[in-house]
């Protein structure tokens, strides 16, 4: 439930369509829910301007399918991020939920309940390789079902500089731009020199033995000397998502009013 929920139940309570009974029915479960193994947030869009989010390595398939029937009461989309084929396939098994899909190569298990209308912001994911993908489609998935524009530009790292200096009116039209850069990680360097909005940057894992699984990358984007770039953890591609989504919610509304996906 969200501020636009709440404020419409208290509205039919006062005009006499919801009795007093019903709407404390409907708020019973704020603001969260014992599940027993889970606490789920039912107050996680109030406070943060969108649900919360199912992590799934770690859980069973029948502990996600339970969160996921839980939240689904809400009427919100809901994705569940780091989910293998077979996780999706006992979760969509075990509930059987209309709008229940596997984006394979984000490898995200999205309910989409409501439409996404009126997308907000323009945010840019940028790959230096091909192999950076699975992180940037979890970027890309992660930011449309949080309601935001966002496009994709794939394979233009350092080694053919020519190919990103090609596609910089693109990269300065956006509101965020999204790095997502394995070896070295010097691509984020290059696009924070180039751009005026905010850049967040996303090592990745991928690279040669001294790559270090990613460490490399990780402290050449901390370490780095362009001004406006800021660093998520190793393959967070959902992380960055979610805090240029916020960035793009703040821009686009600055007065802090909630809105619906």
């Amino acid at each position: 439930m969200d501020e636009k929920q709440i404020e419409k139940l208290l509205t039919d309570v006062r005009d006499g369509s919801v009795n007093v009974e019903e709407a404390v029915q409907k708020l019973r479960h704020l603001p969260f829910e014992d599940l027993g193994f889970a606490r789920i947030d039912h107050h996680r869009t109030i406070r943060c301007g969108f649900p919360e989010v199912i992590y799934c390595p770690g859980k069973t398939p029948e502990q996600i399918a339970s969160i996921f029937t839980t939240l689904a009461k809400t009427g919100h989309n809901i994705i569940a991020t780091r989910a293998e084929s077979n996780v999706y396939d006992e979760v969509e098994r075990m509930t059987q939920l209309d709008g229940l899909r596997y984006e394979k190569a984000a490898r995200i298990i999205v309910l989409q309940q409501a439409p996404i209308e009126n997308p907000v912001g323009n945010i840019i994911v940028v790959t230096a390789g091909t192999a950076d993908m699975p992180v940037a489609e979890e970027a890309c998935v992660t930011a449309h079902m949080l309601g935001q524009n966002v496009e994709l530009l794939c394979d233009v790292g350092v080694a053919g500089i020519h190919r990103l200096l090609g596609n910089v009116e693109q990269l300065r039209a956006a509101n965020v731009v999204i790095v997502v850069a394995g070896m070295e990680g010097a691509l984020a360097s290059v696009v924070g020199g180039l751009v005026d909005s905010p850049v967040i940057a996303v090592p990745t894992s991928v690279g040669y033995g001294a790559s270090f699984e990613g460490l490399s990358a990780l402290l050449t984007m901390l370490n780095s000397c362009a001004s406006g770039v800021t660093v998520v953890n190793i393959d967070n591609g959902f992380g960055a998502a979610y805090a240029a989504a916020q960035i793009n919610m703040k821009i686009s509304n600055p007065q802090g009013e909630n809105r619906e996906n």
